[in-house]
């Protein structure tokens, strides 16, 4: 028996969005120098939420003149007073997590559900973990006294807007840096909302400056001589531009790229148990996430039975209202966006693999795909080498162990993948094998702050989260 679910949406009430946003620049928030402006919508309704300033090379300079200003005194605390703040903003969040979940969902199109599940919880452990790494960074293990760099650029993406934040802002804040952050064009309004987190727990003007915009504002603030540290997630092909950019200057550089990883399913796997990790996996935040498990490696012996498994669990999922707490699919950030998963989508039609999507009625008005399967696709697919960032999964097949390594090391990226499979010996000879920065082993898209994230090849260098976290904001 099939139960349906009655609508239970959350209340937009929750949060005041005002009708126009300025820079936060020393501490106030201030217009652009040239004045203009940007919107920015509700990918699920095409609304306007808000009018946001548009940054320029003008307001780089004043954001990066006042985070250098502001850096003697920050950097000068104690890291125990540092730490003070890293709470206070950690505590801070947490009795804010439904206002920020509602204006996360509203401005991302993420369901409300991994919003308030996920996203906020994760933000507030990055604040907190990292404050108790303030007054112990001689412990760390990079030497008996690490010194922050200084100013720390840094870019964020649009699908975990509040979360990247968190993992940039809170090792930098914590290491005794100052920062100037460029949160993406489609998603600036819970940066602009921790803008005022920060002057509610009294952050010093100018250890945090947020400058919205658009690709241009982010090429301005990577080019800008008064950045020591560069910290960028996105795609592969701005990381290339940011890597020409900072080569041959003094900056340091972090880069988290794209992905194309591989959840690799053996015929010993707990098939129900590997369903849901395959699930969430490609289609958790709408398979907009950099490390989603995009290609399925399954052995051949049970292919079938996983296929028709997971053709009926996906016909279960839920599509629409991101702000309905019973959705499990909410929508495409952009129409860009949306454009582009759709091309990707035609080709693999078109190159011969089997398309399969999820029944499911679209809503009318706002930016949406169907989870959708894609079987018979070989190693040249499009769909199985380049990055789709959307609710599209290709099935692949593996006879052998070292088969299933191959393949899924045949990609130019290298950012995670996941191993179902009874055995440990198997999930450990895999996992010396691959060539990817995370690996999870029966499970999929789990996330902790107290452990590093990173990738190998085209899914950039460095690490966020965990103690090697703080190498990236440190002169070591």
């Amino acid at each position: 028996m099939t139960f349906a679910y009655a609508p239970a949406p959350e209340s937009r009430s929750v949060v005041d969005i005002a009708p126009s946003y300025g820079l936060f620049i020393d501490g106030e928030f201030a217009d652009a120098a040239d004045g203009r402006v940007f919107k920015t919508l509700s990918p699920a309704t095409e609304e306007v939420l808000s009018e946001v300033a548009q940054g320029g090379e003008a307001d780089v300079d004043r954001a990066v003149a006042a985070a250098r200003a502001a850096f003697p005194g920050w950097s000068g605390l104690p890291g125990a007073e540092r730490a003070k703040y890293l709470f206070r903003i950690a505590r801070i969040i947490q009795e804010r997590s439904r206002e920020l979940a509602v204006l996360e969902t509203l401005d991302n199109g993420k369901p409300i559900r991994e919003s308030r599940d996920a996203d906020l919880p994760l933000v507030a452990a990055h604040f907190f973990y990292y404050a108790g790494w303030a007054d112990k960074l001689r412990h760390a293990g990079f030497g008996p006294d690490p010194r922050p760099l200084g100013v720390a650029g840094q870019v964020i993406p649009w699908n975990f807007p509040l979360l990247m934040l968190a993992w940039k802002v809170a090792p930098a804040l914590a290491t005794g840096n100052t920062v100037v952050l460029k949160p993406a064009e489609t998603t600036p309004l819970s940066a602009l909302f921790f803008a005022d987190v920060c002057r509610q727990a009294g952050l010093p003007r100018g250890v945090v400056n947020i400058v919205t915009g658009d690709g241009s504002t982010g090429a301005a603030l990577v080019a800008h001589p008064g950045v020591d540290k560069v910290a960028f997630t996105g795609s592969t092909e701005v990381g290339r531009a940011i890597a020409r950019t900072v080569a041959g200057t003094r900056k340091k550089l972090t880069l988290e790229l794209g992905g194309k990883a591989a959840n690799i399913v053996f015929d010993d796997a707990p098939l129900d148990q590997a369903v849901e990790g395959v699930v969430r996996g490609i289609f958790f935040n709408q398979g907009h996430v950099c490390c989603a498990g995009s290609r399925l490696l399954v052995q051949e012996s049970v292919q079938e039975e996983l296929l028709d498994a997971l053709r009926r669990r996906m016909a279960t999922l839920r599509v629409g209202d991101p702000m309905d707490k019973n959705t499990d699919v909410g929508a495409v950030n952009s129409a860009e966006q949306l454009a582009r998963i759709t091309a990707l989508a035609e080709a693999g039609e078109a190159e011969g693999a089997e398309r399969w999507s999820a029944p499911c009625e679209l809503p009318g008005q706002g930016y949406w795909f169907a989870p959708t399967l894609f079987t018979g696709v070989t190693q040249a697919h499009r769909i199985a080498r380049e990055e789709i960032f959307g609710p599209v999964l290709s099935v692949l097949t593996f006879r052998t162990p070292q088969e299933a390594v191959e393949k899924a090391n045949n990609t130019p990226y290298g950012l995670s993948a996941g191993i179902w499979t009874e055995k440990g010996s198997r999930i450990l000879w895999m996992a010396n094998r691959l060539r990817a920065g995370v690996i999870w082993s029966n499970t999929f898209n789990n996330f902790d702050p107290t452990s590093p994230f990173g990738g190998y090849k085209e899914s950039g260098f460095g690490r966020e989260g965990g103690r090697h976290g703080l190498e990236a904001y440190l002169d070591v």
